[in-house]
Protein backbone atom coordinates (compact mmCIF):
# COMPACT_ATOMS: atom_id res chain seq x y z
CA UNK A 1 0.00 0.00 0.00
CA UNK A 2 2.68 2.49 1.03
CA UNK A 3 4.86 1.65 -1.95
CA UNK A 4 1.93 2.04 -4.33
CA UNK A 5 0.85 5.44 -3.06
CA UNK A 6 4.47 6.56 -2.93
CA UNK A 7 4.99 5.62 -6.58
CA UNK A 8 1.91 7.59 -7.58
CA UNK A 9 3.21 10.54 -5.59
CA UNK A 10 6.51 10.48 -7.50
CA UNK A 11 4.73 10.32 -10.87
CA UNK A 12 2.48 13.29 -10.18
CA UNK A 13 5.35 15.27 -8.70
CA UNK A 14 7.21 14.89 -11.99
CA UNK A 15 4.18 15.74 -14.15
CA UNK A 16 3.17 18.66 -11.94
CA UNK A 17 6.68 20.09 -11.90
CA UNK A 18 7.03 19.81 -15.68
CA UNK A 19 3.60 21.41 -16.14
CA UNK A 20 4.64 24.42 -14.09
CA UNK A 21 7.88 24.63 -16.08
CA UNK A 22 5.89 24.50 -19.33
CA UNK A 23 3.60 27.27 -18.07
CA UNK A 24 6.61 29.50 -17.37
CA UNK A 25 8.39 28.71 -20.65
CA UNK A 26 7.53 27.52 -24.13
CA UNK A 27 8.38 23.90 -23.31
CA UNK A 28 6.09 21.16 -24.57
CA UNK A 29 3.47 19.80 -22.20
CA UNK A 30 3.86 16.05 -21.64
CA UNK A 31 1.60 13.30 -20.38
CA UNK A 32 2.49 10.50 -18.01
CA UNK A 33 4.66 8.51 -20.41
CA UNK A 34 6.33 11.57 -21.94
CA UNK A 35 7.17 12.97 -18.52
CA UNK A 36 8.57 9.69 -17.24
CA UNK A 37 10.44 9.22 -20.51
CA UNK A 38 12.47 12.32 -19.67
CA UNK A 39 13.45 10.70 -16.40
CA UNK A 40 15.19 7.84 -18.23
CA UNK A 41 18.07 10.07 -19.35
CA UNK A 42 18.65 11.46 -15.85
CA UNK A 43 21.36 10.03 -13.56
CA UNK A 44 20.04 6.74 -12.17
CA UNK A 45 16.92 7.37 -14.25
CA UNK A 46 16.46 3.73 -15.22
CA UNK A 47 16.74 2.67 -11.59
CA UNK A 48 14.15 5.26 -10.58
CA UNK A 49 11.79 4.08 -13.33
CA UNK A 50 12.20 0.48 -12.19
CA UNK A 51 11.36 1.50 -8.61
CA UNK A 52 8.28 3.43 -9.81
CA UNK A 53 7.15 0.42 -11.85
CA UNK A 54 7.57 -1.85 -8.81
CA UNK A 55 5.53 0.62 -6.78
CA UNK A 56 2.72 0.59 -9.36
CA UNK A 57 2.67 -3.21 -9.31
CA UNK A 58 2.50 -2.99 -5.51
CA UNK A 59 -0.49 -0.66 -5.88
CA UNK A 60 -2.17 -3.23 -8.13
CA UNK A 61 -1.66 -5.94 -5.49
CA UNK A 62 -2.88 -3.64 -2.71
CA UNK A 63 -6.11 -2.71 -4.49
CA UNK A 64 -6.95 -6.31 -5.40
CA UNK A 65 -6.27 -7.57 -1.86
CA UNK A 66 -8.11 -4.57 -0.41
CA UNK A 67 -11.18 -5.37 -2.49
CA UNK A 68 -11.06 -9.16 -2.00
CA UNK A 69 -10.75 -8.97 1.80
CA UNK A 70 -12.90 -5.81 2.07
CA UNK A 71 -10.30 -4.14 4.27
CA UNK A 72 -12.17 -0.85 4.09
CA UNK A 73 -15.55 -2.30 5.11
CA UNK A 74 -17.48 -1.45 1.96
CA UNK A 75 -19.77 -4.41 2.59
CA UNK A 76 -21.52 -6.84 0.26
CA UNK A 77 -24.56 -4.79 -0.79
CA UNK A 78 -24.79 -3.32 -4.31
CA UNK A 79 -23.03 -0.08 -3.36
CA UNK A 80 -20.29 -1.92 -1.52
CA UNK A 81 -19.65 -4.36 -4.35
CA UNK A 82 -19.51 -1.47 -6.82
CA UNK A 83 -16.94 0.28 -4.65
CA UNK A 84 -14.84 -2.86 -4.37
CA UNK A 85 -15.03 -3.41 -8.14
CA UNK A 86 -13.79 0.15 -8.59
CA UNK A 87 -10.78 -0.66 -6.41
CA UNK A 88 -9.88 -3.58 -8.68
CA UNK A 89 -10.30 -1.44 -11.82
CA UNK A 90 -8.02 1.31 -10.49
CA UNK A 91 -5.47 -1.32 -9.48
CA UNK A 92 -5.46 -2.92 -12.94
CA UNK A 93 -5.20 0.52 -14.56
CA UNK A 94 -2.12 1.40 -12.53
CA UNK A 95 -0.67 -2.06 -13.14
CA UNK A 96 -0.93 -1.37 -16.87
CA UNK A 97 0.92 1.91 -16.36
CA UNK A 98 3.50 -0.08 -14.41
CA UNK A 99 4.08 -2.35 -17.42
CA UNK A 100 4.67 0.70 -19.61
CA UNK A 101 7.03 2.27 -17.06
CA UNK A 102 8.94 -1.00 -16.80
CA UNK A 103 9.26 -0.90 -20.59
CA UNK A 104 10.81 2.54 -20.33
CA UNK A 105 13.20 1.33 -17.65
CA UNK A 106 14.38 -1.81 -19.40
CA UNK A 107 14.01 -0.73 -23.03
CA UNK A 108 11.38 -3.19 -24.26
CA UNK A 109 8.76 -0.63 -25.27
CA UNK A 110 6.83 2.19 -23.69
CA UNK A 111 6.92 5.87 -24.30
CA UNK A 112 4.29 8.24 -25.56
CA UNK A 113 0.71 8.61 -24.41
CA UNK A 114 -1.22 5.42 -25.24
CA UNK A 115 -4.71 6.98 -25.23
CA UNK A 116 -4.98 7.18 -29.01
CA UNK A 117 -3.59 3.66 -29.48
CA UNK A 118 -6.08 2.12 -27.06
CA UNK A 119 -8.91 4.16 -28.57
CA UNK A 120 -7.97 3.05 -32.08
CA UNK A 121 -8.01 -0.58 -30.92
CA UNK A 122 -11.38 -0.20 -29.20
CA UNK A 123 -12.93 1.49 -32.25
CA UNK A 124 -11.83 -1.45 -34.41
CA UNK A 125 -13.81 -3.88 -32.24
CA UNK A 126 -17.53 -4.70 -32.61
CA UNK A 127 -19.55 -1.87 -31.04
CA UNK A 128 -16.28 0.04 -30.77
CA UNK A 129 -17.89 3.45 -30.42
CA UNK A 130 -20.06 2.13 -27.61
CA UNK A 131 -16.98 0.88 -25.73
CA UNK A 132 -15.17 4.20 -26.16
CA UNK A 133 -18.28 6.10 -25.06
CA UNK A 134 -18.52 3.85 -22.01
CA UNK A 135 -14.87 4.57 -21.16
CA UNK A 136 -15.59 8.30 -21.54
CA UNK A 137 -18.53 8.07 -19.15
CA UNK A 138 -16.44 6.11 -16.62
CA UNK A 139 -13.67 8.71 -16.72
CA UNK A 140 -16.19 11.53 -16.47
CA UNK A 141 -17.73 9.85 -13.45
CA UNK A 142 -14.28 9.32 -11.93
CA UNK A 143 -13.49 13.01 -12.39
CA UNK A 144 -16.71 14.01 -10.66
CA UNK A 145 -15.92 11.53 -7.89
CA UNK A 146 -12.50 13.10 -7.23
CA UNK A 147 -13.94 16.61 -7.22
CA UNK A 148 -16.70 15.50 -4.84
CA UNK A 149 -14.18 13.65 -2.68
CA UNK A 150 -12.10 16.80 -2.29
CA UNK A 151 -15.01 19.24 -1.93
CA UNK A 152 -16.86 17.21 0.71
CA UNK A 153 -13.72 16.07 2.54
CA UNK A 154 -14.71 12.42 2.17
CA UNK A 155 -11.02 11.48 1.99
CA UNK A 156 -10.54 12.68 5.57
CA UNK A 157 -12.10 9.52 6.96
CA UNK A 158 -9.12 7.56 5.59
CA UNK A 159 -6.35 9.79 6.92
CA UNK A 160 -4.94 9.82 10.44
CA UNK A 161 -5.24 13.15 12.21
CA UNK A 162 -1.80 14.57 12.98
CA UNK A 163 -0.37 18.07 13.16
CA UNK A 164 1.02 17.59 9.63
CA UNK A 165 -2.17 16.30 8.00
CA UNK A 166 -4.20 19.09 9.62
CA UNK A 167 -1.78 21.74 8.39
CA UNK A 168 -1.67 20.62 4.75
CA UNK A 169 -5.32 19.58 4.46
CA UNK A 170 -6.27 22.52 2.13
CA UNK A 171 -3.54 21.46 -0.32
CA UNK A 172 -4.96 17.93 -0.39
CA UNK A 173 -8.44 19.27 -1.14
CA UNK A 174 -7.13 21.40 -4.02
CA UNK A 175 -5.07 18.51 -5.39
CA UNK A 176 -8.01 16.13 -5.48
CA UNK A 177 -10.24 18.71 -7.19
CA UNK A 178 -7.58 19.57 -9.80
CA UNK A 179 -7.00 15.89 -10.53
CA UNK A 180 -10.73 15.42 -10.99
CA UNK A 181 -10.96 18.27 -13.50
CA UNK A 182 -8.10 16.82 -15.58
CA UNK A 183 -9.69 13.36 -15.60
CA UNK A 184 -12.96 14.93 -16.80
CA UNK A 185 -11.07 16.61 -19.67
CA UNK A 186 -9.62 13.23 -20.66
CA UNK A 187 -13.13 11.78 -20.57
CA UNK A 188 -14.40 14.58 -22.82
CA UNK A 189 -11.68 13.81 -25.39
CA UNK A 190 -12.74 10.16 -25.42
CA UNK A 191 -16.34 11.23 -25.82
CA UNK A 192 -15.37 13.29 -28.88
CA UNK A 193 -13.52 10.29 -30.29
CA UNK A 194 -16.60 8.11 -29.78
CA UNK A 195 -18.90 10.60 -31.51
CA UNK A 196 -16.61 11.11 -34.52
CA UNK A 197 -15.14 7.61 -34.66
CA UNK A 198 -11.74 9.30 -34.80
CA UNK A 199 -9.04 8.03 -32.40
CA UNK A 200 -7.04 11.21 -33.02
CA UNK A 201 -9.61 13.09 -30.92
CA UNK A 202 -8.68 10.99 -27.88
CA UNK A 203 -5.97 12.15 -25.56
CA UNK A 204 -4.44 11.46 -22.21
CA UNK A 205 -3.18 13.72 -19.47
CA UNK A 206 -0.75 15.48 -21.79
CA UNK A 207 -3.53 16.58 -24.14
CA UNK A 208 -5.68 17.72 -21.22
CA UNK A 209 -2.84 19.94 -19.99
CA UNK A 210 -2.18 21.21 -23.52
CA UNK A 211 -5.88 22.07 -23.84
CA UNK A 212 -5.61 24.24 -20.75
CA UNK A 213 -2.63 26.10 -22.17
CA UNK A 214 -4.62 26.85 -25.35
CA UNK A 215 -7.37 28.63 -23.41
CA UNK A 216 -7.60 32.30 -22.52
CA UNK A 217 -5.10 32.88 -19.71
CA UNK A 218 -3.86 29.42 -20.67
CA UNK A 219 -0.47 29.66 -19.00
CA UNK A 220 -2.15 30.64 -15.75
CA UNK A 221 -4.54 27.69 -16.09
CA UNK A 222 -1.66 25.33 -16.91
CA UNK A 223 0.36 26.61 -13.96
CA UNK A 224 -2.65 26.16 -11.66
CA UNK A 225 -3.08 22.61 -12.98
CA UNK A 226 0.60 21.95 -12.27
CA UNK A 227 0.21 23.21 -8.72
CA UNK A 228 -2.91 21.04 -8.40
CA UNK A 229 -1.00 17.99 -9.58
CA UNK A 230 1.67 18.69 -6.98
CA UNK A 231 -1.17 18.85 -4.45
CA UNK A 232 -2.40 15.49 -5.68
CA UNK A 233 1.14 14.12 -5.43
CA UNK A 234 1.24 15.35 -1.84
CA UNK A 235 -2.09 13.64 -1.22
CA UNK A 236 -0.60 10.33 -2.39
CA UNK A 237 2.47 10.76 -0.19
CA UNK A 238 0.20 11.46 2.78
CA UNK A 239 -1.83 8.37 1.91
CA UNK A 240 1.41 6.39 1.95
CA UNK A 241 2.28 7.57 5.42
CA UNK A 242 -1.02 8.20 7.19
CA UNK A 243 -3.74 6.15 5.52
CA UNK A 244 -6.17 4.49 7.92
CA UNK A 245 -7.27 0.96 6.96
CA UNK A 246 -10.55 0.42 8.86
CA UNK A 247 -10.13 -3.33 9.27
CA UNK A 248 -6.79 -2.83 11.07
CA UNK A 249 -7.18 0.51 12.82
CA UNK A 250 -7.94 0.52 16.53
CA UNK A 251 -10.52 2.65 18.37
CA UNK A 252 -7.79 5.04 19.50
CA UNK A 253 -6.96 6.09 15.90
CA UNK A 254 -8.48 9.49 15.19
CA UNK A 255 -9.05 10.57 11.59
CA UNK A 256 -9.21 14.02 10.02
CA UNK A 257 -12.96 13.51 9.59
CA UNK A 258 -13.38 12.97 13.34
CA UNK A 259 -11.32 16.08 14.03
CA UNK A 260 -13.51 18.11 11.65
CA UNK A 261 -16.71 16.95 13.39
CA UNK A 262 -15.57 18.16 16.81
Amino acid sequence: MRGGYGARGVIYTIIGGLSIYAALTSAQVGGTQDSLGRLRSAPLGQVMLAVIAAGLFAYLIWRVVDAALDLEDHGTDAKGLLGRAGQVVTGVFHGAIGVSVAGLAFGFGGGGDGAQGWTRWLLSQPLGRVWVAAAALILGGAGIYYIHKGWTGHYKSHLRCTALTERIDPALTFGLAAHGVLIMLIGLSLGAAALDGDPQRAGGLGQALDLLRGMVWGRVALGAAGVGLLGYALYNFIEAGYRVVPRFSGPDVRTLAQKASL
